[in-house]
């Protein structure tokens, strides 16, 4: 048998023989052997002839991924630069399974889904953030009924999964869901539901996938390999034949470029009511909340909501924003537009294009402030103006802490909050200005997550307010008009001119050792670009940028390479 092991280091398969104790170990399986004189567990990835010579495998351990994903892994090996093992890990079960039990026969359970035929065409959806996504998951179970295999289904976070189990079972589904039913995906369950990692479910096949919010961020994996589940699922599907359905708010230039393209009726009917005050009109004497967003959570604690009001506060990396004191104008780089920041006594740029002294280029004046960052300081001073307490909320928080009427943090707060009357995002400069490609795109899906809280403007059950002072910003136009095609089309041609996906691909390289691993790069079709110790690879194709680092030794120091 060819085992790969557990040890990431080495990137090898290597062939032993079986034993008595192993004898029923097959493709995908989970088995423990001797590794350099150690005792590690690993995986059946092929099979050769037995020869004396070869050492024996120690015992079976029970079940892993199933035969037909193990070319998957391969794939996704080689697509992301990691190594075969780590996606082995994600797509098995840290507890070892002996048995798996027997599944429930697919069958019918009705539909309540209500959308026109066109929509159910599998591909791009394009949604309003507050669409209830069931009828889409419905009609999807319902188009694969006749086909082999189960339904996948995707959502960006495990207690949104956890939701959406038990709504799907109380129509009468057959769902598995998490790693402590492992066994029952392996088996081959009518319907499968999580988050990132479910896009790994050890399904023998797939009759078809539905992911919502596909372009969310919690889809892409940080660590090492830096994979994306929406763009695994597509392989998935393809390989399986299955049709996949992908919603999103605002879909990305990746996803319009690879699948067909098609959106919902009366989308600006389900985006939330937004209210925009422009902090350049406001009393320089008022607080981190403007006389308009504090007469708005007045209102909202007046309703009977658990959580009335809740104030979002999008950080940067690193640094602080300007802004004028005079005309209230932020800083900004005359050469890119971001917004600059403080760089010893100048201000300049992420890129340092024209560090300068601090002076506003718009009225000329000499005073500028440091806008305010950090949800501690907001929270204490949101709890003054409101005069009552608010509870601060981060991705570190506890789970199960309770909160106030009043909730100040970052994103975290999607998470932990279900319904409110208001949502005010106290900066939201700091989303357009953010040093990303995304930027505009993101700031839009931040307001699309708000409206789920506070419900849609049809509705009239709540509203955003947006504190900015870029009044006249493409995005605010788009949030005032509900069209976002512009958008759309811009970042599709921004993808196209800068060979962003879904027209080329890129890596980052970075560590002690990325100079010496971009020093071996041969590729005539690669593009490099330097930005102090990080480097960035540009291809025309993923198939050239993956030869291109698999010929490429690694260092002795340490280097870390993500493939977007």
């Amino acid at each position: 048998m060819r085992i790969i092991t557990e040890v990431a280091a080495v990137d090898r398969a290597f062939d032993y023989r079986l034993s008595a104790t192993s004898e029923r170990a097959q493709l995908g399986d989970r088995v423990r052997v001797d590794f350099n004189h150690r005792s590690v567990r690993g995986w059946v990835m092929g099979e050769v002839e037995a020869t004396p010579d070869l050492k024996e495998v120690t015992k079976w351990l029970g079940y892993g991924p199933p035969s037909s994903l193990l070319a998957l892994l391969e794939w996704a090996s080689d697509r992301w630069y990691g190594p075969v093992s780590r996606f082995l890990v994600a797509a098995s079960t840290r507890r070892l399974v002996a048995t798996l039990p027997e599944p429930p026969e697919r069958k019918d359970v009705g539909s309540d889904a209500n959308f026109e035929e066109p929509v159910l065409r599998a591909g791009i959806v394009q949604v309003a953030p507050t669409t209830d996504p069931m009828s889409i998951i419905v009609s999807a179970y319902e188009a694969t009924l006749e086909r082999a295999g189960s339904l996948l289904v995707l959502v960006p976070t495990e207690s949104w999964a956890s939701r959406l189990r038990a709504r799907l079972e109380r129509r009468g589904y057959s769902v598995a869901a998490g790693e402590a039913e492992w066994d029952r995906m392996r088996s081959g369950w009518p319907v499968v539901v999580g988050a990132r990692g479910a896009a790994l479910a050890p399904l023998s096949r797939l009759c078809g996938a539905v992911i919502i919010d596909a372009d969310d961020e919690s889809y892409v994996s940080h660590a090492t390999p830096t994979w994306n589940a929406f763009t695994m699922l597509q392989e998935r599907c393809r390989r399986d034949d299955a049709p996949l359905w992908a919603t999103s708010m605002l879909p990305s230039a990746k996803m319009v470029g690879l699948a067909a393209f098609q959106r919902l009726p009366d989308l600006e009917h389900g985006w939330p009511s937004v209210d925009f005050v422009d902090r350049r009109l406001s009393d320089p004497h008022d607080g981190v909340l403007s006389r308009e967003s504090l007469e708005a959570a007045h209102e909202a604690l007046a309703t009977d909501e658990a959580v009335a009001v809740v104030v979002v506060l999008q950080r940067l990396g690193s640094g602080r924003l300007f802004a004028c004191s005079r005309c209230g104008e932020l800083a900004r780089c005359a050469s890119c537009g971001q917004g600059e920041r403080e760089v010893g006594t100048l201000i300049a740029c992420d890129q340092a294009h024209e560090p300068r002294q601090k002076y506003c280029r718009h009225c000329g004046a000499t005073s500028l402030k440091a806008v305010r960052a950090g949800v501690a300081t907001l929270a204490r001073d949101v709890s003054a103006q409101l005069s009552r307490g608010v509870s601060e909320l981060t991705a570190a928080s506890p789970l199960d802490a309770p909160l106030e009427r009043v909730v100040v943090g970052t994103e975290a707060v999607w998470q932990r909050v279900r319904r409110c009357a208001l949502v005010i995002f106290v900066d939201f400069d700091q989303y357009l200005l953010a040093p990303r490609a995304s930027a505009r795109r993101e700031a839009i899906m931040a307001v699309g997550k708000a409206g789920r809280l506070v419900g849609a403007r049809s509705q009239g059950r709540g509203a955003v307010m947006v504190q900015t002072r870029r009044g006249n910003d493409p995005v605010v136009e788009s949030l005032r008009s509900g069209n976002f095609d512009s958008i759309i089309d811009d970042e599709v041609e921004t993808a196209r001119l800068l060979g962003l996906a879904p027209f080329g691909a890129q890596a980052t390289v970075s560590g002690p050792g990325a100079r010496a691993f971009v020093e071996q790069l041969s590729a005539r079709d690669l593009v490099v670009h330097q930005s102090g110790d990080v480097f960035t690879l540009n291809a025309p194709d993923v198939v050239t940028l993956s030869r291109s680092l698999s010929d490429v030794r690694r260092p002795s120091q340490r280097v870390r390479v993500a493939v977007e």
